[in-house]
C-alpha cells in the first residue's frame, strides 16, 4: 500500500509511516520537483492524504493512473474534485464530528473577543497603560459591547452549527438561521429564507456552512449592510464564502461594527488592511487546532486507509 500525504501533522505522519509506504510531497516547493516527484511515484500511489489546504484536483487525479482513494484530513473537502472522484470510482473520505467542540469553542470565542473588545483591551494592559491613564475607557469609536443577550445567526444548522446556537444559547441569545430548507431539528429557532433576511435580524451573523459553488461569497456587499454597523461577522467556515474585499471596505468605511476571523481567501495571506483594526480578531485557521481533535482526525485518516484496503467499510464515506 502507497500513500502520498500533503503538510499533515507528526502523528499521523508517523502512523501512516508505520502502516503504508509513505511518499511525501510538499507543495510548496517549485512546480519541477512536484511534477518529478509525480513521474517517480505516479504509478505506485493508491492513495492521497490531503488537509484543509491541499487535496486531490482533477489535475492530480489524471496524473495518479492507480488512485484508489483520498483521505482527507479535515472536514471540509472543498479541495478534492468529488466529480473526477466519482467518475474514476476514486473513494474519498473526511474526519467530521470529531472537531465539532473545538471549531464552536473557537466561534464562541471570536463572538466574545470581538464583542468586548478583548485583544486591544489585553493589549492596554501589556503597554502599561492601565497604571499610567487608569481603567479603560469607553470612548472608542469601536466600543466594547455587551454579548448575552444579542441574537446570533447561523448560516448552515449542521453539527457544528447547532453546536454553536447551542452554546450561544447560554447566554440567552436568540438563534435565527438560514439553510436551503427549515430543520426539523431547529424548531426553537428562527428560520429566514435568505441569508439577508438573516443578516438584517441578527447582530452577529456566523458561517458555518460546507464550501461549495452555491455558498462561495455567501457573504456579500449585501449581506454585509444588511448586518449592518453594529453587527459582527464571525467566519470558522472557508475564506472564500466572504468577499473578501467587501468585508475589508465595510470595516475600513464603519459599515460593518467588527469581525472574528479564523479563515481567509488567500491563505496563510491576509489583508494586512485588517491588522490595525481593533474591532476584528484574526486567527490562522485553528478551529480544529488542539491536541484531541488533531489526534481523532489522524485516528480516521489511518482507520479509513485500513478499512479500504482491507475491503472493510469506510468509516467516513464522502463518495
Amino acid at each position: 500500500m502507497t500513500c502520498s500525504s500533503v503538510q499533515v501533522q507528526p502523528y499521523l505522519l508517523e502512523a501512516l509511516e508505520e502502516k503504508f509506504t509513505l511518499h511525501k510531497l510538499d507543495t510548496t516547493t517549485e512546480p519541477d520537483k512536484a511534477a518529478r516527484f509525480l513521474r517517480t511515484h505516479r504509478d505506485s500511489i493508491r492513495a492521497v492524504v490531503g488537509t484543509a489546504f491541499v487535496g486531490a484536483d482533477a489535475e492530480l487525479i489524471d496524473q495518479l493512473p492507480n488512485l484508489e482513494i483520498v483521505s482527507s484530513y479535515s472536514v471540509g473537502v472543498d479541495k478534492i474534485d468529488l466529480a473526477k472522484c466519482k467518475e474514476k470510482g476514486i473513494r474519498v473520505t473526511n474526519c467530521p464530528d470529531v472537531s465539532t467542540d473545538d471549531v464552536a469553542d473557537l466561534a464562541l470565542g471570536l463572538m466574545l473577543a470581538v464583542s468586548r473588545r478583548l485583544c486591544p483591551i489585553d493589549r492596554y494592559v501589556r503597554s502599561g497603560l492601565w497604571s499610567k491613564l487608569g481603567d479603560y475607557k469607553l470612548t472608542t469609536k469601536f466600543f466594547s459591547k455587551q454579548f448575552s443577550g444579542k441574537t446570533v445567526g447561523i448560516i448552515g444548522p449542521g453539527n457544528i452549527g447547532m453546536a454553536i446556537a447551542k452554546r450561544a444559547e447560554a447566554f440567552g441569545c436568540p438563534i435565527s438561521y438560514f439553510s436551503r430548507s427549515q430543520k426539523p431539528a431547529c424548531i426553537n429557532y428562527n428560520y429566514c429564507p435568505t441569508v439577508v433576511d438573516l443578516a438584517a435580524n441578527c447582530d452577529i451573523l456566523v458561517v458555518a456552512c460546507a464550501l461549495t459553488p452555491d455558498t462561495r461569497h455567501i457573504i456579500n456587499r449585501d449581506v454585509i449592510d444588511a448586518l449592518g454597523p453594529e453587527g459582527v461577522l464571525v467566519n470558522i467556515g472557508r475564506g472564500p464564502h466572504v468577499d473578501e474585499a467587501e468585508l475589508v471596505s465595510a470595516l475600513l468605511e464603519g459599515r460593518l461594527g467588527g469581525a472574528g476571523l479564523d479563515v481567509f481567501q488567500d491563505e496563510p495571506n491576509v489583508p494586512e488592511e485588517l491588522f490595525k483594526l481593533d474591532n476584528v480578531v484574526l486567527m490562522p485557521h485553528v478551529g480544529s487546532a488542539t491536541v484531541e481533535a488533531r489526534k481523532a482526525m489522524a485516528d480516521l485518516v489511518v482507520g479509513n486507509l485500513e478499512a479500504h484496503f482491507l475491503n472493510k467499510p469506510l468509516l467516513t464515506p464522502v463518495v
